[in-house]
């Protein structure tokens, strides 16, 4: 093997060697219950990889939440903007209503490539942008769309809860943020496999433990439905509606 054989097999080695340790692992009564940060670098190497397939294999998995978050946000603006935070390859675009304008951000270059394509193979006008962005440092002011959907997003960000606060800032108030995303169970076959998963999370690119909690981080959010997606519940949708404005100020003492 030459020498620049041998330099890119000792890369891609690298790349697909997992830097979580044992001491990262969150533990409750000797249990993996959560895991520690998934760097973003981690992040960005594990959807190089999964971008080619990424369509045939997760994106048939999440068809029915993708379609099924759609609708809800079609049914409930009659028009106005939209920002689906971690857009990948683009598979919802065209499931979202033409009498809305969609933003789309994704830290995965090789993933927004795809998503570009398809906007202009379906002629997807309604998208006005697809940005190479970071979740937890949104690029738009405060108070920017209507309505913010992060599908399938919580558990592959290094920190969710920044990225909820992010979701809510750039939300007007009376909006409403959308969450579709796998919450790991504590019981069960179910959980047992995802904790075993758990070590793997920087090979695989998500976390397989992780608890709803980590999205209930808002003052300003306001829980309004929770309802688990097939196929078999591994998905749950949470709405949340921005308070108004007025409710956020703080009542002057008298």
């Amino acid at each position: 093997m030459t020498f620049g054989g041998e330099n890119r097999v000792q890369k891609m080695k690298t790349e697909a060697k997992p830097r979580l340790r044992v001491e990262d692992l969150e533990r409750s009564n000797g249990r993996i219950v959560g895991i520690g940060r998934i760097e973003e670098d981690v992040v960005k190497v594990a959807y190089r990889r999964w971008a080619p397939i990424y369509d045939h294999t997760f994106g048939r998995v999440s068809t029915e939440g993708r379609k099924h978050a759609a609708e809800v946000i079609n049914s409930s603006l009659d028009q106005g903007r939209v920002l689906e935070v971690g857009v990948g390859t683009g598979l919802a675009l065209a499931d979202y209503g033409r009498h809305l304008e969609i933003v789309g951000i994704d830290l995965s270059p090789d993933m927004l490539d795809k998503a570009r394509e398809r906007v202009a193979s379906e002629r997807l006008d309604h998208v006005t942008g697809l940005h190479e962005m970071d979740a937890g440092d949104l690029k738009f002011p405060d108070n920017s769309f209507d309505i913010v959907t992060a599908m399938f997003v919580m558990t592959v960000v290094p920190e969710p809860e920044k990225v909820m606060r992010e979701l809510a800032r750039v939300t007007k108030p009376g909006g409403e943020v959308l969450i579709v995303n796998h919450f790991s169970q504590t019981e069960g076959v179910r959980g047992w496999v995802e904790r075993r998963m758990a070590p793997f999370a920087e090979i695989i690119g998500w976390r397989s433990v992780f608890d709803q909690s980590r999205v209930m981080v808002c003052d300003d959010l306001v829980l309004s439905e929770r309802k688990a997606l097939r196929p078999w519940g591994i998905f749950t949708m949470m709405r949340f509606k921005k308070k108004a404005e007025h409710s956020l100020q703080p009542v002057a003492a008298e």
